[in-house]
């Protein structure tokens, strides 16, 4: 192209550009580089760091090529001078140079074509390359795209699924705490069915005189015989002890004889000169005596090592149980209770305590100069935290008076011997304050304070205690001193630390449970109380006696009541002596006194639950101590009864533990009974009082509920389990009736708990263990006999029920004999099945011995409902409250959770207020109308409002009926602040939590927590509703308004009855219910997408910060406030439905009312029973 090579007009101009750009590595283009001029080099090199030319640009590069090319040509042609030749020179002259010319126009011509089809060739290349760059970086975007995706979907997924494993861990826990609660309860309620046997006494008295005085003269026999034996044993004992003590005597003698000849003969010899011998005789005799001491020390060290053991394997065995300072605070409470309460850790902790106390009697004997040589005494501590001993009962005691004097006596003076300076419980319980303080201490005191701090330095002292005799003395730096000296801690030195901390521990100890004590008694004495209320109104009585003739059943309460306060006196005296009795016999006549003097005026007879009392200004002595919280709810029940069984028996035997072993005794269950009362009664009266419009005792009955609960499935698991072990016992080669035998017995043993005290014998005839263990074992099986027994239990059980239930357990007894026989007529060789069939019958027996103790405690419990329902139950609550959290001018700093609270909703309370009447008056100014503007909402389509007059369903419960309506808050401050932080407290998305919870309401933790969990339903229901509403506005499947309003409304009531049935549906069943409805059929493919469509919106909807959700949750919040404020009448119903028909969700009023009258009966209580504490803390805001 520099030689001017030109173009052909018809390549001039054409469709394709073309990019002059030469390759590098182009051996053609640069073979000869001095071919190419620079301009075109240059140019080259410029092309090559610029970005690739467009068609456009190489098209004007190539026209302004050709121009330049034409100039060239005629610049050329200008300059081309004619020389003056022949004319045929010339013309074959010219006609060579033409050839030559046209010859290198040609192979210039060809070069240029060459050039331009390499160029085009690269092109087509370097297009093909950006097309296959461009198409693999579209692919890497979309798989990217999708890896993203899928990784996200997959992230999701398991954030859902472990949601879900969360929440069904989190509902195992409750109902495995409802579990221990109901099994606690039902523990209760027969351990108080035992002891209370003697109702029926009376009715057994004129047989039982007979037999009493038989027994007497027999006893009378008996006690002589038994004291000549001891008269006889006496004299043989004391003959041969003077016989002992001459032979002692004359063994002195004889010793002081020998040794004084042996002196004489030494000083004889030293006289005569015989010094050298006699000294190594003299050496001889001490080289025997040492070998022979030698060899008994040797040996009483192998004995020692085999029977007591060397400290340090003593604390190696306890560090081996893995109790420290570290682990109990890491360890869950009812899992450190376990530990503590098994029978090696008491052993193991008692065997060491013991050996300290030893050592430290021996260092303070020899080392009268150290610090150790008088110790603290600490035996008026030791009394207060040693328990009580148990009595005896008067069939085991046959002694004579003047032998149970003697031992009394010889056990009083052997007390102080046998006790120990450490008691292990005591020690055990300084790990658990350490451990687990907020479940030791129902409060924060100066006391609690101190007896943890005086806790963690006993524990320090101890586990260093431990560890020098484990690892040897150790260097410790003293911390008080300014130049911190290093200083050596030896065994004797920790000791005496130990010790010391031990006492301050001890005293702070003592000085705690003072005041538990003080607590209990007055327990108790409020238990009195109440019994002698209960038994005046029952019998009306009257200031002179009985008003009439009494009938049995009240003498058997009279007689029953004489007895308990008996019990509950024996436990007063032994709490506070006479002063305690005194109390207690004030606070009986003024319970008596107040009764009929209010009977006198006429007005209404409420006992006070809490009768005053003087205080008591004495010390308690005693061994139970009510160290764990009031029970409030589930959560809290079991680590209180673990830490109070820590204070039962010290002195525990290697072969049993006080833990594991059943109290059978009436001063046993008195014992546990009182000190679990005060939080029961506070549990029971609450219920009492918030379930006002129905019978506590029908909501005993929930085997509905357990049958479908995870609990119900549990228990019916363990019950299985443990028939089919026994049926395996009695399966075995040869047979095993232990467990039958057993069975049987607790037959007996119930049936004689529930029945007259007059039907004992006749029991114990018919359900004979001895004839029914040898009947079993004998090989033969007496049918008849067995079906005797069962239809004696049956028929028992049946006299003792209802007499409106006794045709329907006659024909349900009936059909069960007819069962078993049929199983006895096919009977084998090994008789398995008429063995089977008893196991089944006495699986029916405790079956029916379980419906009949319910039957009981719900008639106990409708017996005390009338007696608490008022302001009796009230004043109980608030006196309850006064004793546990102190009077309301120390409120600031015993109820820090109820002051935040108040502060929280303080602040908004005037906002919530103003919003409140600004929806009254927006109700007020429609009612006139009759349709409310439609709403659009974000799902699609328009909700007809409703007009506030139209006529509602009300719901058929007792409470909703005209003239029951809750209350209306009247714009009080108290009342005001109360329900509107009841609200904020429910209303939260996480989960309510006790360290969330007031203490004014931690009674009501479970119903506040349903309330939330209805609030949460709600919500669902609500939002699911609105997916509804899209998917038949998308399918067209509804052809009016009203169509549409009918099958919301079924598929509202359909996701009450899932949410309410099942318990743990997740997205898939609510889902199911949306996009199954009857008008939408589809197939299973389209069905299918709806669902998936139907699942991810409902996912979205329902979480915090999307406009559904928020537009959901406060419309809900909206219709509580409406209810909570505006009462459950007619005026709050209408703000609920206005309020809710703002999201379609007006089929849900009933649930919402419901929901939020919870809420306002428990408001309405605590401003009744809190009122002071709610007036000092909103006073000083």
């Amino acid at each position: 192209m520099a030689a001017g090579v030109e173009l052909p007009e018809g390549r001039v101009g054409g469709g394709g550009g073309i990019v002059m750009e030469f390759p590098a590595g182009d051996e053609e283009s640069f073979s000869s580089p001095t071919r190419l001029p620079k301009r075109l080099r240059r140019r080259l090199l410029d092309a090559e760091c610029k970005s690739p030319s467009t068609v456009e640009e190489i098209e004007a590069k190539l026209r302004h090529a050709d121009l330049r090319r034409q100039k060239y040509y005629e610049k050329l042609s200008s300059k081309a001078r004619a020389k003056p030749r022949s004319p045929s020179r010339c013309s074959s002259q010219e006609e060579d140079l033409g050839q030559r010319l046209e010859a290198k126009l040609q192979a210039a011509e060809q070069k240029r074509l060459s050039i331009l089809t390499k160029a085009q060739m690269r092109l087509a290349r370097l297009d093909e390359l950006r097309q296959a760059a461009k198409t693999g970086v579209e692919m890497r975007y979309e798989n990217e795209r999708m890896r993203l995706g899928t990784k996200v979907e997959s992230r999701v997924q398991q954030a859902e699924a472990n949601r879900m494993l969360i929440l069904k861990a989190h509902r195992q826990r409750r109902a495995s705490l409802r579990e221990r609660s109901s099994q606690s309860l039902m523990r209760r309620i027969a351990r108080e069915s035992k002891y209370k046997e003697c109702v029926r006494a009376a009715i057994h008295q004129k047989r039982a005189a007979a037999e009493t005085k038989r027994l007497g003269l027999l006893e009378a026999e008996k006690k002589k015989a038994h004291a000549r034996v001891l008269q006889v044993r006496h004299v043989a004992k004391s003959v041969s002890h003077q016989r002992e003590i001459e032979r002692r005597k004359k063994k002195d003698e004889l010793e002081d004889r020998l040794q004084r000849a042996k002196r004489q003969r030494a000083e004889y010899l030293r006289q005569k000169g015989r010094l050298r011998g006699y000294a190594r005789e003299n050496r001889n005799r001490m080289s025997k005596q040492a070998e022979y001491l030698s060899r008994k020390l040797a040996r009483c060290w192998r004995r020692f090592l085999r029977q007591k053991r060397t400290s340090f394997a003593l604390a190696k065995a306890y560090d081996m149980l893995g109790i420290n300072e570290k682990s109990v605070k890491s360890m869950p409470f009812e899992q450190l209770a376990l530990l503590i309460e098994s029978t090696t850790t008491l052993q193991t902790v008692k065997t060491l305590l013991d050996r300290f106390e030893s050592r430290l009697k021996v260092s303070t004997a020899v080392a009268p100069g150290n610090n150790l040589s008088s110790l603290d005494n600490i035996d008026h501590l030791l009394k207060r935290v040693a328990s009580p001993k148990k009595r005896g009962t008067p069939r085991s005691s046959m002694r004579s008076r003047e032998a149970k004097k003697v031992d009394s006596v010889r056990e009083s003076n052997n007390s102080l011997a046998r006790s120990s300076r450490y008691p292990v419980r005591v020690v055990l319980c300084a790990y658990m304050i350490l451990g687990h303080p907020d479940a030791v201490f129902s409060g924060m005191g100066e006391r609690e304070i101190a007896l943890a701090k005086s806790a963690q330095e006993f524990v320090q002292m101890f586990e260093l205690l431990i560890k020098i005799i484990l690892d040897g003395p150790i260097q410790s730096s003293d911390e008080e001193s300014v130049s911190a000296i290093m200083k050596r801690c030896t065994f004797r030195s920790q000791l005496a630390a130990f010790d010391k901390a031990w006492c301050s521990y001890l005293n702070c100890f003592v000085v705690w449970k003072v005041k538990d004590a003080r607590l209990l008694e007055e327990d108790l004495v409020r238990a009195a109380c109440q019994l002698e209320a209960s038994m005046i109104q029952t019998c009306k009585l009257t200031p002179e006696g009985a008003g009439g003739k009494l009938s049995h059943d009240m003498k058997a309460i009279l007689h029953q009541v004489t007895e308990d306060q008996k019990l509950l006196r024996e436990k007063v005296q032994h709490l506070s002596g006479d002063a305690g009795i005194e109390r207690m016999e004030c606070a009986l006549s003024e319970t008596r006194s107040r009764y009929f003097r209010a009977k006198d005026d006429g007005s209404p007879a409420r006992f006070p639950l809490n009768p005053s009392m003087p205080a008591s200004p004495t010390p308690f002595s005693t061994g139970s101590s009510s160290c764990g919280r009031n029970i409030s709810d589930e959560g809290n029940h079991k680590p209180s009864r673990v830490v109070r069984s820590l204070f039962k028996e010290t002195h525990t035997s290697p072969g049993e533990s006080s833990f594991s072993a059943p109290k059978t005794s009436s001063d046993s269950q008195l014992d546990m009974s009182s000190e679990k009362l005060v939080a029961e009664n506070e549990v029971l009266v609450n219920e009492f009082l918030h379930e006002h419009h129905r019978s506590v005792a029908d909501g005993l009955d929930v085997s509905d509920h357990i049958q479908n609960s995870i609990e119900g499935k549990i228990k019916q698991t363990m019950e299985k389990a443990f028939w089919d072990g026994i049926m395996e016992s009695v399966k075995q080669d040869p047979p095993n009736y232990d467990r039958i035998i057993q069975l049987m017995g607790e037959v007996r043993d119930e049936i004689c708990g529930m029945a007259p005290k007059s039907w004992k014998e006749d029991i114990f005839a018919a359900i004979d263990l001895d004839i029914l263990s040898q009947v079993l074992k004998s090989g033969n099986l007496d049918v008849d006999y067995l079906g005797k027994i069962l239809d004696f239990s049956l028929v028992s059980l049946r006299k003792l029920s209802s007499p409106a239930n006794e045709e329907i357990m006659k024909a349900t007894h009936n059909k069960l004999f007819n069962e078993l026989n049929e199983m006895c007529q096919s009977r084998d060789e090994s008789n398995n099945s008429c063995v089977i069939a008893l196991v089944k019958g006495l699986q029916f027996v405790f079956e029916q011995i379980q419906i009949l103790k319910n039957e009981i405690s719900r008639a106990r419990i409708r017996l005390m409902e009338s007696l608490v329902k008022g302001s009796a139950g009230l004043d109980y609550l608030r006196n309850a409250f006064a004793n546990k959290y102190g009077s309301p001018s120390d409120a600031n700093t015993s109820l820090p959770s109820t002051l935040r609270w108040l502060s929280s909703v303080w602040n908004c309370k005037d906002r919530e207020w103003e919003d409140y009447m600004s929806s009254l008056t927006a109700l007020a100014s429609n009612s006139s109308q009759e349709w409310l503007p439609s709403t659009t909402l974000r799902t699609g389509g328009n909700i007809l409002l409703k007009t506030m007059g139209s006529p509602m369903a009300f719901s058929p419960d007792g409470a909703n009926a005209e003239g029951n309506w809750l209350p209306e808050c009247k714009g009080e401050q108290v009342d005001l602040v109360v329900r509107l932080g009841l609200l904020k407290l429910v209303s939260g998305i996480s989960g309510l939590t006790q360290n969330d919870l007031p203490e004014i309401f931690s009674l009501n933790f479970s119903r506040l927590r349903s309330v939330q969990a209805q609030i949460q339903k709600i919500i669902v229901i609500s939002t699911s509703i609105l997916i509804c509403r899209q998917i038949l506005l998308g399918e067209k499947a509804v052809a009016s308004p009203a169509d549409m309003e009918n099958l919301v409304s079924k598929c509202a009531a359909q996701l009450l009855d899932l949410l309410d049935r099942v318990e743990n549906a997740d997205i898939e069943d609510i889902v199911e219910v949306i996009c199954n409805l009857p008008t939408v059929g589809e197939d299973t493919g389209h069905l299918q997408s709806r669902k998936l469509v139907a699942a991810r919106m409902l996912g979205k909807s329902l979480q915090a910060g999307d406009a559904v959700f928020e537009r959901v949750f406060n419309a809900i919040y909206s219709a509580l406030r409406g209810v909570l404020l505006g009462g459950s009448g007619a005026r709050g119903r209408k703000l609920a439905e206005m309020a809710l028909m703002k999201v379609g969700a007006g089929v849900l009023t009933e649930r919402v009312v419901e929901t939020a009258g919870v809420l306002i009966v428990a408001a309405t209580i605590s401003v009744s029973v809190h009122g002071p504490w709610y007036k000092y803390l909103t006073d000083n805001m």
